[in-house]
């Protein structure tokens, strides 16, 4: 079977995310890589805290921590959320890494060598009272494009314009508050893409026909438009140091390299953190080196993030002359808004993933998060939308059926599965289309295509139930009670089968119906076409149990409360 290297975008380390970005990366990426481990294949999941940069350092000047400290504790906290929506992370590592230093600074020595990285001057806005150069985000004043009072040195957060900190009127530092700035030259490290510009539309025309139109316009945007020249470093206590054997100067005025440097080299760094744990089974070299035919490379992300990871990082990866691993399959994903706005950590706009888990188990949001993925276009969450899915797919359609099947067999037949008669036309046609409805799963699953893969499997789910409404066993038993046995015994297997395939998409629900059968043996990760067809996975005589209410349906009282808290009204 083939190997699957996969990553996330890494979230960065400032506050819990909201739902958007976990159905951005995070999530279609565990979806995915459960997937392709059920189907044997070797996979790797990787992704870390994306932890360097200015918002690391003013969020923990703001909770009064040394930024170190601050990282560790956000780290710690994103993680435990991360675990409550049961992303299968193989490793979740750390920016701050010692391994990432180590190979951040090795990129960097080597783009020297080659020729790719130059040493300019440029004109810098410096604040004489914190007795520093500051970082564009660390100038904040009014926008003058819209009059936003609290915009940043690099963006107005309010009109979305991209500012250069000399264009703020009354500027101020963002770490004193004062208004005493100069401008004064300084000296930055550059990464020459523009002499890479070539390389790297080759290496896009490789590619682009197999990624999703969304990431590949977006790279052939950027590169239409010509790469410039990047400053890669930045005056910053916290960050990967420049080395001192390559840059003497640098080092010695504190430079750092720049967080969109040093984050991408992160799921190389975050595999040897895997790697490290275990030297004497892991290789993370074998991951990342010289594996083109070997690996292949899968990269989850939200569209802002696709420059990055289609142009830039490649950029940097071909600059090494090293044969490093290439993406070779972007997934990326448009928006998420709630209400039609976009979500936003600052001002608090939207549900975050640990407030989602206050209110209901990660398997109602996993289900509702990926069957309205973002793919083709920015898709708007709701709480009646949220609601009406949870309440039709989750409760009646997978959830009644699971609990009526067993309940009225447990209050008819006992608490071992029934024998009942040979299987006729109705288990023959139902066979045939439950198999046909796997294949369309696994294609669109194959393709990435999520949304259709959740409609495939809500279709495997309705097949169920249309079976228990054509055979009605609660009349059937009135007048044939091996005929209505035989089909709770089928509507056993199909529970199974619902458990073994749903488990990418609610893993804890996927446990609940597989524990429901005491099997001496169950040991199956996939289903067949045949098993699909013949549905004998559970033979009569085994023990089951009814579990607990998989999916509670939410009333309107529930969504009149989350309305209330959260806010927002139907578009």
């Amino acid at each position: 079977m083939a190997r699957h290297l996969i990553t996330s975008a890494l979230p960065y380390i400032n506050g819990i995310k909201h739902l958007g970005n976990m159905v951005g990366s995070m999530l279609p990426a565990d979806v995915y890589s459960r997937y392709l481990r059920q189907r044997d294949h070797d996979v790797l999941y990787i992704c870390a805290t994306d932890e360097h940069g200015t918002p690391a350092e003013l969020a923990a000047k703001e909770r009064g921590l040394p930024v170190d400290a601050f990282c560790a504790q956000a780290h710690d906290a994103q993680k435990a959320v991360y675990d409550g929506f049961a992303l299968a992370f193989d490793y979740f590592g750390r920016s701050s890494s010692p391994q990432n230093v180590e190979i951040t600074q090795h990129f960097a020595r080597r783009l020297n060598e080659n020729g790719f990285i130059e040493e300019r001057a440029i004109r810098q806005v410096y604040s004489p009272a914190d007795g520093r150069f500051l970082p564009d985000r660390y100038v904040e004043g009014t926008c003058p494009h819209c009059g936003y009072d609290k915009a940043r040195g690099d963006q107005c957060e309010n009109c979305t314009r991209v500012l250069d900190p000399t264009d703020l009127i009354n500027p101020r530092s963002a770490i004193s508050g004062s208004t005493d700035l100069e401008v004064r030259e300084t000296k930055h490290l550059f990464l020459l893409q523009s002499k890479l510009q070539h390389e790297v539309e080759e290496w896009v025309s490789r590619h682009e026909a197999d990624w999703p139109q969304l990431a590949s316009s977006i790279a052939r945007k950027w590169l239409t438009e010509g790469l410039h020249d990047r400053a890669i470093t930045r005056d910053l206590d916290w960050g990967v140091p420049v080395p001192a054997d390559t840059w003497p100067e640098l080092a010695a005025e504190g430079k750092v390299f720049y967080v969109w440097f040093d984050a991408p080299i992160e799921y190389i760094g975050a595999t040897k953190e895997w790697s490290d744990k275990d030297p004497e089974n892991r290789d993370w070299k074998s991951w990342w080196y010289d594996v083109d035919t070997d690996v292949r490379y899968t990269e989850f992300m939200a569209k802002d993030n696709v420059p990055f990871h289609t142009v830039m990082f490649p950029a940097t990866e071909l600059g090494v002359r090293e044969p490093w691993k290439k993406v070779d399959y972007v997934k990326a994903f448009n928006w998420l808004t709630y209400y039609g706005g976009k979500f936003s950590t600052s001002q608090k706009r939207g549900v975050f993933t640990d407030q989602a888990l206050e209110i209901l188990p990660a398997d109602y949001w996993r289900y509702f998060l990926i069957a309205n993925a973002p793919e083709s276009d920015d898709s708007s969450f709701t709480w009646e939308h949220f609601t009406a899915t949870v309440n039709k797919d989750l409760a009646d359609t997978l959830g009644n059926f699971v609990n009526r099947v067993l309940s009225f067999s447990r209050k008819r037949f006992g608490e071992e599965v029934p024998a009942g008669g040979e299987p006729g036309g109705a288990e023959a046609r139902l066979g045939g289309q439950i198999a046909e409805l796997l294949a369309e799963y696994e294609a669109q699953m194959e393709a990435l295509q999520f949304r259709k893969a959740a409609a495939a499997l809500r279709a495997l789910w309705s097949a169920g139930n249309s079976y228990l409404e054509e055979k009605a066993p609660w009349l059937e038993i009135k007048t044939d009670k091996d005929g209505a046995a035989l089909t709770l015994r089928t509507a056993m297997n199909l529970i199974h089968l619902y458990a073994v395939v749903s488990e990418p998409f609610i893993p804890t629900a996927s446990a609940a119906m597989r524990q429901a059968f005491a099997l001496p043996d169950d040991s199956a990760t996939w289903v067949t076409a045949d098993e699909a067809k013949s549905l004998t996975a559970v033979p009569s005589g085994t023990p089951f149990t009814v579990p607990p209410v998989l999916f509670a349906k939410l009333t309107d009282e529930d969504l009149e409360t989350y309305k209330e808290r959260f806010g927002g009204e139907p578009e």
